[in-house]
């Protein structure tokens, strides 16, 4: 099976082969992303170990969002041993996620 994952906005896609499921993460994300492809799967008849192979949309979009989509495919394509595409096509060893700008990081108080 494969799985594409968008974390990129408030509102989280997960497609699983042919089928597409929208989910409105907002703050949610890190502590449900997980439950969230998990119970997808198990709709499907299908585990973590069914997985042939991850494409991620890897930017730009929510810092956050990205951070922690990226987070996840990364550990699931390591430790599936399963191949792991940006969503431009490119078969990656790890995804960067590309903010579309540089990071807006403020100058220390002291």
């Amino acid at each position: 099976m494969k799985i594409y994952l968008d974390t990129s906005h408030n509102k989280t896609i997960l497609k699983l082969d042919d089928k597409t499921y929208e989910w409105e993460s907002g703050r949610d994300l890190a502590e449900h992303l997980h439950e969230f492809i998990r119970d997808k799967l198990q709709e499907n008849g299908k585990t973590w170990r069914d997985l042939e192979q991850i494409t991620f949309m890897s930017g730009p979009g929510s810092f956050t969002g990205l951070r922690i989509g990226a987070s996840v495919v990364n550990t699931l394509a390591d430790q599936l041993q399963i191949p792991l595409y940006d969503h431009h096509g490119n078969k990656v060893p790890l995804i960067q996620p590309d903010y579309g700008r540089p990071a807006n990081i403020t100058a220390p108080k002291k």
